[in-house]
């Protein structure tokens, strides 16, 4: 039978992902806009992201972070431009962001004395290549193919070389071993449900000596310099930033972290979207029908949850515009690059008992596609 029932707020996309529970545009403050980013009042409201950033997610008090622009991309891009070239590389990709490194890194930079190490969407490479003498590049979830990192273990403790850590959609819902990363990139469209356009950019102490003391052979664009005369611009990374910021975006990034740390924090972020996980999980376990895309537990993300359904690429488009017909689910269809399928986000601003409400309608438009 049809369900009657619908989620609240349907909104399943892996990004921009669904805003916090009881979010209100209303509720933020305005005094800030229409203000210089390089006020007083700017300069406050950015140093306040980069500390509450910092007590949320329990970064070393050592590690700077700074609000960089273009997303996620432009942080991890920055980090590539500026630092790679130093040591050989090592990279491990396994979806399409991963890749995405990959082709900067080969077609780009084309950098000598590089290691890539692949794997199809749904498996890991073999991390225990990586070379502590090399640099190391890698994303820690797949965002695109609902696999993750399961721990730090294959990283070197005594590396020589540098970790590189794309994490954006691994921040906020998993535990980092920060002592092992020396460069991690994220972006506010992502598991706090932000807004999109800034990026954030933490370096080790190990990643500023790497700034200071090397200098690229290709020339950097004035969004990508993080040095002058050989030192780290330190103003970067206390609230000023290298182009205009929007001050709206980094309000509702206040918000969101302020939620976390109203409902616990960290170890409450990453309860409710392992919680969310556990729904989908006992969803499967009943349904052979469908199947996660990873195919080990071990490094099943609880973010960017991805599946594959015994139906054909055309019958999964028809599902997934039948669930957005219905406002039963939006944005849940595999990524472009991915193999067709469904990608659910479970992140913690997704509540329960949305994805509760929802899984009756994915069952019934199953049947709808395949009998149609």
């Amino acid at each position: 039978m049809k369900p009657t029932v619908k989620p609240n707020v349907p909104n399943f996309s892996s990004g921009p992902c669904a805003k916090r529970p009881g979010y209100s545009l209303a509720a933020l403050p305005t005094d800030i806009l229409g203000r210089s980013h390089r006020s007083g009042l700017g300069k406050n409201r950015l140093a306040k992201s980069i500390a509450e950033t910092k007590a949320v997610l329990g970064i070393p008090a050592d590690y700077r972070v700074g609000i960089v622009p273009a997303s996620d991309t432009g942080a991890f891009e920055m980090a590539m431009w500026s630092m790679l070239g130093a040591r050989p590389v090592d990279a491990f990709t396994w979806e399409s962001f991963g890749d995405g490194w990959v082709t900067d890194l080969e077609k780009q930079l084309k950098l000598p004395n590089s290691r890539v190490f692949r794997a199809e969407y749904g498996r890991l490479p073999d991390l225990a290549q990586a070379n502590p003498a090399h640099d190391i590049m890698f994303t820690w979830n797949g965002t695109t193919s609902g696999v993750k990192t399961p721990n730090g273990n294959w990283i070197a403790d005594d590396r020589e070389g540098l970790t590189f850590c794309d994490a954006t959609s691994a921040v906020f819902a998993m535990d980092l071993p920060w002592a092992k990363l020396d460069v991690v990139t994220f972006s506010w469209q992502k598991v706090l449900g932000g807004e999109a356009a800034h990026g954030v950019l933490v370096l080790s102490p190990r990643a500023v000596q790497r700034l200071e003391s090397y200098k690229p052979a290709w020339p950097l664009p004035k969004i990508f310099r993080l040095t002058k005369g050989g030192k780290l611009l330190e103003e970067v990374f206390e609230g000023s930033t290298i182009n205009t910021p929007s001050m709206l975006a980094n309000e509702d990034y206040l918000d969101a972290l302020a939620w976390a740390k109203s409902i616990g924090g960290l170890p409450a972020l990453i309860r409710r979207s392992e919680d969310n996980l556990a729904a989908f999980e006992a969803f499967v376990a009943t349904h052979p029908w469908i199947r996660f895309l990873a195919d080990k537990k071990e490094y099943r993300s609880n973010t960017s949850v991805c599946f594959t359904l015994d139906l054909t690429p055309d019958q999964v488009k028809k599902l997934v515009k039948l669930l957005e017909t219905e406002k039963a689910a939006y944005d849940c269809g595999a990524y472009k690059d991915a193999p067709p399928g469904l990608r659910f986000w479970c992140g913690a601003t997704i509540e329960r008992s949305d994805i509760d409400k929802m899984l009756p309608w994915l069952e019934w438009a199953y049947e709808e596609v395949r009998k149609a």
